[in-house]
């Protein structure tokens, strides 16, 4: 029997009275019946409500027109490759994904491969931590790396190639300091340009000081290795760059030790790594397009395999901030948890917060790839979530702020099934909850005083309750004499009497019913995370950005309660369906934050890592 159908059915001929003196009139007890599960198979196959295809960004446009323009290839170089170089100091955020999906998804869209490279030439800031994150963030981005390498595994290769260099004339040891070379260069305010006074000293003599360099008799800032390019240019990336420079033996490499007391730049070292991996496209962020013509420059100067570099426009993000050093000071002033505290844009954070990779992926590939820059608010990409989780994850009814309505002409065992889509698309399946005599609703769903302009509930007036089949129309209500707030609300079940025509409600409302037997309703602490600046641009306050924080970023509300299908969506996860980044099959063991769910009326949520399994804790999405 359809349980939806069967509360009315079962009513016939037991009339309900919308008159207070008629309300003995009873409802005879439903028989439970049991909740179907969700039909996995069905659930997992793509609806046409799938958002956009993640790879049309590589079908035509500017990676379209990168895609076969490189005319050179080393011997044996017949495939795609390309990498991501990702410096091990930080964690990766919103704006790193555009990168990793270019690098990554460029090489997978045409068959080939992708390196994961850390650029690990600074022991200064780098930190395990960050190895382990970095790589764990590529895999739930959907992406697995062909190899994982490391600058520093070629740092013999490389500092042989400095010599070589040395000895071609294309490199010389400088003693100058950081003010000289400002002024070398111009003084940065277009001035005339010269040379280093050490840039025509013999090779031999730069061969020796770099030796030197090496073996530990320089300290940090006395001495660098500088390539020795064309100081006429007027591109800046010409100028003479670092090759080459000591830095303080207190920071350790974390692969190397101590073995190193000069490490190479990036100028130096990543072209040549290209080289090493046979990168055929190396695909950068903008701000590197005048470094291509040094990148070319040393491939050429010492006679190695020069990849091809391309550069595309960066991914900012406006009304956050993003920078390590900013992040920390937001940790530090207790602003906020931790790297993953749900309201950064850290990678870490979002996918804790129960942002799906596929959505984020989705997002980058509707925003396009061009050479421009790109500045998107937070805002825009919260829409882009909100509309990829609409098609991909399940409902149920959530009251976050919730109280009590007791139906007085509903006998106190009643239970009725009642029957709820997953969603709109059938191949979520159905579930079903209890109807009994008393209910949740939201506070704000309730008002003490009726008005012409609020079509919920108040007193005399009927609001329908989802998928029961008749509304309900509140009689009184109760309040705590300490605070002024309702606690109770009284009301009646509006079964028309037989023959009357049944009056639809102008609205209804979502409701979680009490019904131990159930085990409804299930509680849950839920956090609501609000955006954690005030302003667009928290960087251009003249206080700065921490004077520009939301108190009210973050609210908790303690008391929450959520249908039973909460346990059928669990048992299921992940939400959406399995995909490339996370777990591949329905697991009791899936990740908190892959059981996703959208709160009828109320919001997108995800299970926090920090449930239990008697204290379940939702983050808001």
């Amino acid at each position: 029997m359809d349980s939806t159908k069967s509360i009315a059915s079962n009513m016939t001929g037991k009339s309900i009275s919308i008159n207070p003196k008629n309300s003995n009139g009873s409802i005879p007890k439903k028989e439970n019946a049991p909740n179907p599960p969700i039909p996995r198979g069905k659930a997992a196959a793509p609806s046409k409500h799938t958002p956009n295809d993640i790879d049309s960004m590589f079908k035509g446009g500017f990676l379209g027109d990168v895609y076969g323009e490189n005319p050179v290839k080393s011997d044996g170089i017949e495939r795609v490759v390309t990498r991501f170089p990702p410096e091990p100091n930080g964690f990766l955020h919103l704006g790193h994904s555009k990168a990793i999906m270019i690098n990554f998804g460029f090489a997978r869209f045409h068959g080939g491969d992708c390196y994961l490279r850390f650029d690990d030439t600074n022991p200064t800031g780098e930190e395990e931590k960050y190895f382990v994150a970095i790589q764990e963030m590529i895999n739930w981005l959907g992406f697995k790396p062909v190899k994982v390498t490391h600058s520093s595994d070629n740092f013999d290769r490389l500092y042989e190639l400095a010599e070589e260099l040395i000895n071609k004339n294309g490199a010389y040891v400088c003693h100058c300091t950081k003010e000289e070379v400002v002024a070398q260069r111009g003084g940065g305010k277009g001035k005339a340009r010269y040379a280093c006074p050490h840039r025509d000293r013999p090779n031999a003599e730069s061969l020796a000081e770099f030796r030197a360099m090496r073996d530990g008799k320089y300290k940090p800032r006395e001495a660098v290795l500088r390539m020795k390019q064309n100081l006429e240019d007027n591109n800046p990336q010409m100028w003479d760059l670092t090759a080459y420079r000591v830095l303080d033996e207190k920071h350790k490499h974390h692969r190397t030790g101590n073995k190193w007391k000069i490490y190479p730049t990036y100028d130096f070292t990543h072209c040549l790594c290209d080289s090493f991996e046979g990168v055929t496209h190396s695909l950068c962020s903008a701000e590197f397009e005048l470094s291509r013509v040094s990148y070319e420059w040393l491939c050429d100067k010492l006679a190695v395999y020069k990849p091809m570099q391309r550069e595309f426009g960066r991914l900012r993000i406006s009304g956050t901030v993003l920078s390590k050093r900013k992040i920390l000071a937001l940790i530090e002033n207790n602003h906020v948890r931790d790297w993953d505290d749900p309201r950064l844009y850290t990678l870490i954070a979002l996918r804790r917060r129960g942002v799906p990779p596929e959505a984020i992926l989705s997002f980058v590939n509707e925003l396009g790839v061009t050479k421009a820059e790109t500045t998107i608010d937070t805002r825009r990409f919260e829409q882009c979530i909100r509309r990829y989780l609409e098609a991909t994850v399940p409902r149920l009814m959530l009251v976050l702020d919730p109280i009590s309505v007791v139906i007085e002409n509903i006998p106190e065992d009643y239970i009725e099934m009642v029957e709820l889509p997953f969603s709109k698309d059938p191949a979520f399946g159905v579930h079903t909850v209890p109807f009994t005599k008393t209910v949740y609703i939201e506070r704000s769903d309730f008002r003490e005083n009726a008005s012409k302009d609020f079509f919920r509930l108040a007193p005399g007036t009927s609001v329908g309750l989802l998928k029961v089949p008749y509304p309900i129309t509140a009689t009184g209500f109760e309040t705590d004499p300490a605070t002024g707030l309702v606690t109770l609300v009284h009301a009646r079940y509006e079964k028309p009497d037989e023959g009357t025509v049944f009056k639809k409600p102008k609205s209804y409302i979502h409701w979680v019913a009490e019904c131990p037997s159930k085990n409804s309703p299930v509680r849950a602490i839920v956090r609501a995370f609000n955006p954690l600046f005030k302003s667009d641009d928290p960087d251009a306050l003249p206080g700065g950005f921490l004077s520009d924080i939301n108190p009210r970023s973050e609210e908790v509300f303690p008391n929450a309660m959520i249908e039973t299908g909460i346990e059928e969506i669990k048992r299921t996860a992940p939400w959406p369906r399995p995909g490339e980044g996370e777990n591949q099959e329905a697991s009791d063991n899936a990740p908190p934050e892959t059981v996703r769910f959208q709160g009828m009326r109320v919001a997108y949520f995800c299970v926090d890592r920090d449930s239990t399994e008697t204290n379940l804790v939702l983050n808001r999405i």
